[in-house]
């Protein structure tokens, strides 16, 4: 599924913090949002999700305005932070309620969770906690595996590496890396973590300052040394005088 994006704006008291003349997300193609803080990368993200209102221009999703048709829901897979969560749910309940909005019959669902059991590491199932009781580590699992369980045809993550040991932030990645490939999936995901973007990503789109300065093709990691060196001269080390070294 295509994502298009035509003349997208998005202003906060009269400050502009997104601006896209034209953007397409490829069908298939994994994407890694990279920026500093206040770069607008959840801004965009939100926009794509119509979880806010553009201040001008328009998102379409394979043709369709997000903002004007709701299909776009029934192919998206999305998470953005704890809010998407329903704290008074255990897990059991909160992804049977994510099965029965997308048609997803027990069974299957029992099935569709099996590939993430790796990543709950025993600490989410048959607990019997609601989600506000867990630990955010957990809770950002939860949110992903939701997101991912639909088998969706575009997925968009946010963050995802947030809150997750070493171990889980590896799974995380090769979970979606092969959703993308087997499955085909759009896929969005900004992350601080050059190291995991670059190593999975197929495409880098660098924003700053609610602008893309850089979209780099990624194929075999070649946009890391880019990033690195750009995000190096934004600040660089100071270098200590030689006779101060003494």
């Amino acid at each position: 599924m295509d994502i298009k994006i035509t003349n997208l704006k998005k202003v906060y008291d009269w400050v502009t913090v997104l601006d896209i003349p034209e953007l397409t997300l490829a069908s298939g193609e994994l994407i890694g949002l990279v920026g500093n803080n206040g770069a607008g990368k959840t801004t965009l993200m939100r926009l794509i999700l119509d979880v806010i209102g553009a201040s001008s221009g328009y998102v379409e999703s394979d043709g369709r305005r997000v903002d004007e048709d709701e299909l776009w829901k029934t192919y998206t897979g999305s998470f953005i932070d704890g809010n998407f969560l329903i704290d008074f749910f255990t897990p059991e309940e909160y992804f049977s309620f994510i099965g029965r909005i997308y048609g997803i019959d027990k069974d299957t669902l029992e099935q569709r969770l099996k590939p993430f059991e790796p990543l709950m590491h025993g600490e989410i199932m048959g607990t019997s906690k609601f989600l506000k009781d867990f630990s955010q580590g957990n809770r950002q699992k939860v949110g992903i595996i939701g997101a991912m369980m639909i088998q969706p045809k575009v997925l968009i993550l946010d963050e995802p590496f947030n809150y997750l040991d070493p171990s889980s932030q590896i799974i995380v990645a090769r979970l979606i890396e092969q959703m993308n490939r087997e499955l085909g999936t759009t896929v969005l995901i900004s992350s601080h973590n050059l190291s995991f973007v670059t190593d999975i990503s197929s495409r880098i789109l660098l924003l700053e300052k609610g602008v893309i300065v850089k979209d780099l093709d990624n194929r075999e990691g070649m946009a890391e040394g880019i990033l690195k060196d750009y995000f190096q001269q934004q600040n660089p080390i100071p270098m200590t005088p030689p006779e101060e070294q003494a």
